[in-house]
């Protein structure tokens, strides 16, 4: 069971395809610090996932838009298995965690943009 903690949509006006490769790139090289993170991706390549520590999961869904960009929406669920209850104590009941989190995205996305050459904003 998976309990969605915080979603962050933004865009980039580069193509899909573009965005979708460089996710991949960065994600595969991740690594978690103290775990190594498992990294999943779909077959469409459009919803990629990674997977730490014992109760962390983000998924990435990158889509064409409208404009011929990018929309970008992260997703952070708490997967804990065990001792779910404890996931907020471990994490000073998520105080700031929404806004950590969208700081967190809106860095990753210029960092993409900058790669592509192009604007990103922030939907949420």
């Amino acid at each position: 069971m998976k309990k969605l903690m915080v979603a962050v949509i933004g865009g980039l006006d580069a193509p899909a395809a573009a965005v979708s490769e460089l996710v991949l790139t960065d994600l595969s090289a991740a690594t978690g610090g103290r775990y190594t993170p498992t990294v999943e991706v779909d077959g469409a390549r459009t919803t990629y996932a990674i997977q730490g520590g014992w109760w962390y999961r983000g998924e990435y869904t990158i889509e064409p838009d409208d404009q011929g960009g990018t929309r970008f929406t992260h997703r952070v669920y708490n997967v804990a298995s065990w001792m779910r209850w404890a996931v907020p104590l471990a994490n000073k009941g998520f105080v700031g965690f929404r806004e950590t989190t969208r700081r967190g995205i809106k860095a990753q996305l210029d960092r993409l943009g900058e790669r592509l050459a192009c604007r990103t904003w922030l939907e949420s």
